[in-house]
């Protein structure tokens, strides 16, 4: 290399240090590419430019990697550790002519021919100058093109904060020779291959360019569909065919969004702001799933829990930065109001009403729109629950989005459409005071901006934030397994298979966030406490208790999505006490220190022991059931879990079919025993006295499920034709009597969904018949098993309040 390319980049490294931020994505790329440093490394560039290998080299330094500008040596022979696939735009010649490149491939390919232990890494690597598509009514290229001197110098001042440094997975050069040999061929494959790469890589961090909303607003105002509900608001309204035009275009105006690459980085600056004054990081995870399917060209469908409004911002942060397209959000009306409205519509935002029922026009209008952003490749996120849960457990699935999603394969999507389940979690949430308030009655507050003002002054120490990307589903492939026949023309507009599939597909999303659910140090300390009927603890006896969940849950994992905390419970409890207005205090006597929960903190706790209550029910329940029966067979542990279960997997959205039940359970029992809270002497399990404290801390995660369910079935005994309405009704006022004389705090506890799913599992399993008569042995049979894990004073309470509803 000549000393004048040498001296050139020495110049550029001061200036592009200040001006240019590191940004590397991933992260880590060593332990999330699965990256092995031991073998020599090659970088792959797409074009030559000094400027971009500066600030690569940068970025490589700074996560751990090999500097670029050192040598491979090899068996004595040394070779570049970078080469660039073209030419591109530049100033000084140097080693990035192709030819060049496709020898110094060729050099290390020879080299594995000798050298049987070499496996040399090819690691693409990419410069992207801003993340700017470019707009569909405006020529040229986007900004991320082969840029020249001048205008490198323009976007080092412009994009600077806004410059990422993509790397992407290895390819293995022993793989390449033991598949395909030593010809000289595969050097030019290579390098083919590679441009291919770097090409999709740039749509996957860009996507298409943005429409022009005019235009995009004549096309679909031109499309049969709309044509066709337009006249039919005309004549079901007996106005004119022109007025119902003007409000087909309001609708539509209403409904888009007109987003703005400016306006995102804008709202990045803010965000970054935002999130280093509410939490102490934000651990994302598994994000190069979503990366692979951007690059396989797949329509990507992102389908979050909702928490909070913030996790419409949060997603789109944290996308933005994993080097992916911000997608278009399917927001609730009710935020469309000045002056975040234009923002959030500039940020992606296209907004919904809550319902669509009787409006045929509006349905059609969004349902085309939805369509289009689909058919047109952008990215799509909705929130599958509806609304913010306000119990910190997922909702029932609203379906009408992925019913849309699945009209769009059906029609005229020619790329695959990808499903990507998110969960996002915090250990603190903003509004949940609020929803304590909204639980006990009060009215819930329309969004609006003083309420915004009011929000942003209480902000402060939030802990930690979570956003873990769940397994995808692969929409075309997911119908091919269960629903084979979606590929059959029908003329019907919904042919039977379609119904099913919509809930078979939302109710898997639920089931993929649950096992992508983040465990942390509140949610446990939560769980705890809340398991004590004081909310109270001894700090010994607290940190045995989360020195528990943590070794199951790192022993038997729910799922291999789940995040679970590293640090010590000393340190997870250290942690809590330091956050701001978690209402857990420390209290000291003559015996030592007590944590407990404010009393006015305990419903707010719920809130968190219920984002991983999934995780802990079915130990929970083995754990219950021993306690209970003090000692039982395990046949018999097996029979109770087995018959409780399916009611806990529809309820929670729990991942293990009923053919796995036993082997899960097996491996609790297993854990239970190594911890020393139970016993396990053949076929016989039971209680370790010297740990029976911990025990029933375990237990006491089912408690409250158990007690719902023997209200229900409690009623039903006593009047086997109660209509389900009723049965409904009646179940829910036994349990808020129940929360009442007892101090159960929790807000799901007398929640009439909850009841209504219970119902409708019994149904499922097969306690009713076709003609809805009740199976009164088999519902004596769960009857006795219930009875039996529930406290003598609490079914008391309930068989009174049952009679009392019978005269």
């Amino acid at each position: 290399m000549s000393g004048i390319v040498k001296l050139y980049r020495k110049l550029l490294e001061l200036p592009l240090s200040l001006l240019v931020k590191n940004n590397p994505i991933p992260h880590n790329p060593i332990e999330e590419l699965a990256l092995n440093t031991a073998q020599p490394v090659v970088y792959v560039l797409p074009y030559t430019s000094q400027t971009d290998l500066v600030i690569f080299r940068k970025n490589c330094l700074s996560v751990g990697l090999p500097d670029p500008f050192e040598n491979n040596e090899i068996d004595g022979v040394s070779l570049p550790r970078f080469v660039f696939l073209d030419e591109g735009r530049r100033f000084f010649k140097s080693k990035g002519a192709k030819q060049e490149t496709i020898k110094i491939f060729n050099k290390y390919l020879e080299l594995h021919r000798t050298l049987t232990e070499l496996d040399v890494q090819l690691i693409p690597g990419s410069v992207l100058w801003g993340r700017s598509p470019g707009h569909e009514s405006k020529s040229g290229l986007p900004n991320l093109r082969l840029l020249n001197g001048i205008q490198k110098t323009a976007a080092a001042i412009w994009f600077g904060r806004d410059t990422f440094v993509r790397f992407s997975q290895a390819v293995s050069l022993r793989y390449m020779v033991n598949e395909h040999g030593f010809d000289k061929k595969i050097a030019n494959k290579l390098a083919r291959v590679a441009k291919i790469h770097f090409s999709k890589q740039r749509i996957s961090a860009t996507g298409p360019r943005l429409p022009n909303r005019q235009a995009m607003f004549n096309k679909l105002l031109q499309l049969p569909t709309i044509l066709e509900a337009i006249e039919d608001e005309a004549k079901n309204k007996k106005i004119s065919k022109e007025k119902a035009e003007k409000e087909a275009y309001k609708i539509l105006d209403e409904i888009a969004a007109n987003v703005s690459y400016e306006g995102l980085r804008v709202a990045d600056r803010f965000l970054r702001w935002l999130w280093n004054k509410l939490y102490q990081g934000i651990d994302v995870q598994n994000a190069d799933r979503v990366r692979k399917l951007a690059l396989d060209g797949h329509e990507i469908v992102y389908v979050p829990c909702h928490r909070s409004h913030i996790d419409y911002l949060l997603l789109s942060y944290v996308l933005y930065h994993q080097g992916l397209v911000t997608p278009h959000i399917a927001a609730g009306i009710n935020l469309n109001f000045w002056p975040v409205g234009a923002m959030f519509r500039r940020g992606g935002a296209f907004f919904i009403r809550r319902t669509f029922k009787g409006n045929r026009l509006y349905s059609t209008i969004f349902r085309e729109y939805l369509a289009e952003l689909f058919h047109r490749g952008y990215s799509v996120e909705y929130f599958i629950e509806g609304g913010r849960s306000r119990t910190g457990r997922l909702l029932a699935p609203k379906t009408g989005m992925m019913s849309m999603t699945l009209q769009a394969l059906q029609q005229r999507q020619t790329r695959p459409i990808s499903v990507v389940p998110v969960y996002v979690g915090y250990e603190h949430v903003l509004e949940v005071d609020t929803y304590a308030k909204e639980l006990r009655g009060a009215a819930k507050e329309k969004e609006n901006a003083g309420l915004v003002l009011r929000v942003i002054k209480k902000l402060r120490n939030l802990g930690k934030g979570y956003v873990n990307f769940g397994e995808p589903i692969v929409l075309s492939n997911y119908l091919n397994q269960h629903f084979p026949e979606w590929k059959e023309e029908s003329d019907e507009d919904r042919p039977q298979w379609f119904s099913r599939a919509v809930d078979s597909v939302s109710n898997q999303v639920m089931i993929n966030i649950n096992k992508a659910a983040a465990v942390n140090a509140m949610n446990l300390t939560g769980t705890a406490l809340l398991s004590s009927r004081q909310r109270a603890l001894s700090r010994e006896q607290l940190l045995e208790q989360l020195a528990s969940y943590q070794q199951f849950l790192q022993n038997v994992p729910y799922s291999a999505d789940m995040i679970v905390p590293t640090d010590t419970p000393e340190a997870m409890l250290e942690h809590v006490l330091s956050l701001d207005r978690v209402g857990v205090l420390v209290e000291k006597d003559n015996f030592g220190e007590i944590v407990r929960l404010e009393r006015n903190s305990a419903v707010l706790m719920t809130y968190y022991r219920n984002n991983i209550q999934h995780f802990l029910v079915l130990p929970s329940l083995v754990a219950s059931v021993v306690l209970h029966y003090e000692a039982i067979q395990k046949d018999l542990v097996l029979d109770a879990v087995s018959k409780i279960y399916p009611f806990l997997q529809g309820e929670l959205f729990l991942h293990f079919p009923q053919e796995e039940l036993v082997a899960r359970v097996e491996k609790i029992i297993a854990e239970l025993s190594r911890q020393g809270m139970i016993k396990y002497n053949e076929n016989l399990l039971s209680i370790n006295k010297a740990q029976v404290r911990t025990l029933q801390l375990w237990s006491a995660g089912v408690r409250e499920i158990l007690q719902r369910y023997y209200i229900t079935v409690s009623i039903l005994q006593k009047e086997p034709t109660i209509p389900r309405a009723t049965l409904e009704k009646e179940s829910q006022s036994v349990a808020q009597r129940l929360s009442v004389l007892h101090g159960i705090n929790a807000p799901e506890f007398f929640d009439k969904a909850v009841f209504s799913a219970f119902i409708a599992g019994l149904k499922t399993s097969g306690y009713f018949d076709d003609e809805g008569v009740v199976d009164m042995q088999k519902l004596g049979n769960i009857a006795d098993i219930l009875e039996h894990m529930i406290s003598s004073e609490i079914g008391l309470t309930i068989k009174s309040a049952v009679e009392k509803g019978e005269e």
